[in-house]
């Protein structure tokens, strides 16, 4: 094991920087007209604490707190209080101001609070940005970041950064996506491996080779010109072990250590149903929570009060200098809940539309729920969140085995039915991320051997029941990567055509291979339907138990029906529709949303094998042939 502790030792702070007084001060800037006025400002710099520290235009210090490294000063203000747009930060030796940086309080838009964030409207599609598209190839490397570009190296660097998202920004809306959500973007400036920007290096500052805090400030506005969201992924867990106050931490205590000195290190047992486990061992839970997610990802300590507050107001200065729509936090469970609890309140109670979906990567609904904001199986734990939304990784988990296994008494589809029975457990069914797959996972195409009708099925369902679906950047052109095999690297592989050098252009539906095609255009018209469809984004459901392998449910409210079937069988099935009169009285058609065609809805109705079919159902009566006790009825339940 590396003697990490001698990597990030306090007695490295005498080399760590320059010598001038004041090096930085975060957050750079601030608003006025914030619910909380209170505002803290890290300065710091060469012994800056040995220093005095005065503000100017007669701005007063709230609390001034000098921690245990003399190169750091916390300064608390209220900006209520604060009557001029700039002021001065002064540095002070006796009478001698040796440095100061001048503050701005810049006018809050009063529009703000409210912004729109994600909701079960919209469609979230993911992107690892490396791996879209280069739309500026002079940033692919940065003279101040240590790995260059080199697109032969399945883990290295590409090229891929915001300007190739933004010049792509038609077909992601044309395919039917509202929400965009990439992997996180700011400084990652380890030595490899640094594309997936998990190890973060600075949280306020984007990486120069995907571009500037302007460009992806551009981004979110381009988004919403159009009516779409950015969502950042926001990292509380851990850090880079080269971010700079990692290297020259402002309090021991800043991160998590086991035992001390050389031996500080300690990986996680990723077990985070401790935390919940009422008979969970204290060695085991720490051992979750404490434990680093990585050599090279320090693990933070949210309870530390100067941590919590640090990372609050850096989530609260992203949401307002990017306008963002939205923050999917990463490896939700790893960290402290009640200070989490505190992180996510201070968000939205800052911005009461805010939407927040955690990572909750746990396989049943009661420990997913539990993490979701009001939930009664977190009140049975004494907890409430205070997260708006998590996602649904029992879906995620039983979807690839319910397609794959034959029927029986629990497998087969019947593994969906029993997920949404547990719907109950949610106090906000509507506001769960659903997905089949994203940058962690096996890719689903290769599960399935590329199959269109198993994407199709999985497309199918995650676009038409509860929640908000999440589609990966790929998956609507049949992309493929062997996790297993090739790693983390051959599940982000490169989009083809976001590099000039490549063959096939997949960005252009008319340059599209006929494989490509297959699956975006089922793609397409699945979303942009989805778009408008009220009855989808809020409607009741309702469930009946798969008979034959097939799997039939309604979504329904006062002014629609739709009908979903999926048959997962090897051959082509007939419903009895007498089956599912309750849901079909008053109905006699259905228009299917990808042929346009329409269905009459008589005494059965035959699905092709492995299939699926979504009816928007009809009461014009026409010259159908009805069963007889189907009568006309305005009352959709009765």
């Amino acid at each position: 094991m590396k003697k990490l502790y001698t990597i990030i030792a306090l007695s490295a702070a005498v080399i760590a920087f320059s010598q001038k007084p004041l090096d930085k001060v975060e957050p750079a800037f601030w608003w006025k007209g914030m619910k909380n006025p209170e505002l803290q400002i890290l300065v710091y710099g060469k012994d800056i604490a040995n220093n005095e520290i005065e503000l100017s235009d007669g701005v007063q210090i709230k609390d001034i707190q000098r921690v245990e490294n003399p190169n750091y000063v916390f300064v608390t203000v209220n900006t209520n209080e604060i009557n001029v747009p700039k002021f001065k930060i002064n540095i002070k030796k006796g009478r001698k101001n040796v440095g100061s940086y001048v503050y701005e309080l810049k006018q809050r838009n009063p529009d703000s609070a409210n912004r729109e964030s994600f909701t079960s409207k919209d469609v979230m599609y993911l992107i690892m940005p490396d791996r879209f598209a280069n739309g500026d190839e002079k940033n692919d490397s940065q003279p101040d970041l240590i790995e260059k570009a080199d697109r032969s190296l399945p883990n290295g660097r590409h090229g891929g950064d915001l300007r190739g998202i933004i010049n792509n920004l038609d077909y992601i809306q044309n395919l039917g996506a509202t929400a965009v959500w990439l992997t996180p973007v700011n400084e990652d400036n380890e030595k490899v491996y640094s594309y997936h920007g998990y190890a973060q290096t600075d949280l306020y500052k984007i990486d120069g080779r995907y571009g500037t805090n302007e460009e992806y400030r551009e981004l979110s506005q381009k988004l919403n010109q159009r009516n779409m969201k950015l969502v950042m992924d926001y990292v509380t867990n851990h850090w880079g072990i080269s971010h700079w106050m990692i290297k020259d931490l402002p309090t021991k205590d800043w991160i998590h250590w086991f035992n001390g000195g050389e031996n500080g290190f300690k990986r996680s047992n990723y077990k985070t149903t401790t935390q919940f486990d009422t008979n969970a061992s204290e060695v085991d839970k720490r051992l979750a929570l404490d434990g680093w997610f990585d050599t090279t990802m320090p693990d933070i300590n949210q309870k530390n009060p100067l941590v919590l507050k640090y990372l609050t107001q850096n989530a609260i200065w992203w949401i307002e200098y990017a306008e963002l729509g939205g923050f999917r936090v990463d490896t939700y469970p790893y960290n402290d809940k009640e200070a989490m609890a505190k992180w996510a309140k201070a968000i939205t109670d800052e911005y009461p539309k805010f939407n927040i979906v955690g990572e909750t990567w746990l396989y049943t609904a009661g420990q997913i729920s539990a993490w979701q904001k009001d939930s009664k199986t977190g009140e049975a734990a004494n907890y409430n969140s205070n997260l708006p939304s998590v996602m649904d990784f029992m879906l995620y988990a039983d979807l690839p085995k319910a397609i794959k296994e034959k029927e029986s008494w629990n497998t087969g589809l019947i593994k969906l039915y029993d997920v949404f029975t547990s719907d109950f457990l949610y106090p906000d069914i509507n506001n769960l991320l659903v997905f089949f797959e994203n940058h962690d996972t096996e890719r689903w195409n290769e599960i399935f051997n590329n199959d269109p009708k198993a994407y199709k099925m999985a497309m199918t369902l995650i676009s038409t029941v509860r929640g908000i679906p999440q589609i990966y950047y790929g998956s609507e052109i049949g992309m493929r990567g062997d996790k297993n095999k090739g790693g983390d690297a051959d599940i982000r592989r490169d989009f083809p055509g976001g590099w000039k050098s490549d063959q096939v252009n997949a960005f252009n539906p008319s340059t599209q291979t006929l494989d490509q095609k297959e699956f975006y255009q089922f793609t397409q018209k699945l979303l942009n339907w989805r778009k408008g469809k009220e009855v989808i984004h809020t409607g009741k459901t309702k469930n009946f138990v798969p008979q034959n392998n097939v799997f039939v449910y309604f979504r329904y409210n006062e002014n629609e029906s739709v009908m979903v079937v999926l048959n997962n069988s090897e051959k082509e099935e007939t419903l009895d529709l007498n089956h599912f009169d309750e849901s079909l009285k008053g109905f006699y058609s259905g228009i299917d949303i990808i042929s346009e065609s329409e269905i009459v809805l008589d005494k059965s109705l035959k699905i092709p094998p492995k299939s699926s079919l979504i009816l928007e159902l009809k009461r014009d009566l026409g010259e159908v042939n009805i069963l007889p006790n189907r009568k006309l009825n305005k009352n959709l339940n009765q």
